[in-house]
């Protein structure tokens, strides 16, 4: 599927009991003369993960408003943020966020979840990364063997974490025609290149574990704290852009905060892989 949009509307597996169960955990916020409809920028990998499937059917439920969802990568929600384009804005580029909050175009950022990133490749893995700790150690091998990595190469939360680890480890990848492939695709597309190419490249967990079964690529290298991937929710400033709908992105962030809601995400994953896909962090220390 390419990344655009979307409007989610029904609930799946696990979901559909527990979600019923916390609809009364959330003050009733029905409304007026306001406009119902919330366009929410985010990251590929909430959606490929299939989370946003489970959360925003429960967030209409309780609020009354509706939820376009823009399925892109980081950046390009965070730009689509700045330009007043969406009303609210998910995602995991921590750097970029704090530009863009710092700047003013963002008056609210909240940490919401986190799970890691993994570099993954051929079950055959040629390049042998796996068991290996160190992402850069294992980027390095890559270079140096002229191993195909297919990069997400579309300026999202994971193609800037993958270019900040080619940038710690000293290396600059070629261009087109060489060993390094650019997609241009959500993660889920990338995935699937890579196992056609039978490359490497890194992806979120969850998103990874969400298309387990559909890829041959295997998890090579994790563990590195390097590799820590966090997801906040930030609010855009309505003096940059008056035509939002402010309170409409307001309510969707703090539904994503919420105890009953970080409970949901806390669930998430548990009953199909045995584990959560995103660990909620609403209301720690953020250091990022």
């Amino acid at each position: 599927m390419r990344d655009g949009a979307w409007t989610v509307r029904r609930l799946g597996g696990w979901a559909v009991s527990l979600a019923a169960a916390t609809l009364t955990a959330y003050p009733s916020s029905r409304l007026s003369a306001q406009s119902h409809e919330v366009l929410l920028a985010t990251t590929t990998s909430t959606r490929d993960a299939g989370l946003l499937d489970s959360l925003v059917p429960v967030f209409e439920r309780t609020s009354g408003y509706n939820v376009k969802v823009i399925a892109v990568g980081s950046g390009q929600a965070l730009e689509m943020g700045r330009r007043g384009d969406a009303d609210v804005v998910l995602a995991h580029a921590p750097e970029a966020e704090r530009l863009l909050v710092d700047s003013g175009y963002f008056i609210s950022r909240r940490l919401v979840m986190h799970n890691d990133f993994l570099i993954v490749g051929p079950a055959a893995d040629p390049a042998h990364l796996g068991g290996m700790t160190d992402a850069l150690a294992a980027l390095r091998r890559l270079a140096e063997r002229g191993a195909p990595f297919v990069s997400r190469g579309d300026q999202s939360g994971t193609h800037k974490l993958e270019q900040k680890l080619w940038r710690l480890a000293g290396i600059k990848p070629p261009g087109a025609g060489g060993w390094y492939i650019e997609a241009g695709h959500g993660m889920g597309e990338t995935l699937q290149m890579a196992d056609e190419k039978h490359a490497y490249t890194i992806t979120d967990r969850a998103t990874y574990l969400a298309w387990r079964a559909k890829v041959q690529a295997a998890p090579l290298v994790e563990g590195d704290p390097l590799l820590y991937n966090v997801y906040h929710v930030l609010e855009l400033n309505p003096q940059n852009a008056p035509r939002i709908n402010a309170a409409g992105g307001k309510a969707f962030a703090e539904f994503l905060v919420a105890p009953a809601t970080q409970a949901l995400i806390a669930e998430f994953g548990k009953s199909r892989f045995g584990r959560s896909l995103f660990i909620p962090d609403a209301g720690k220390v953020d250091t990022w």
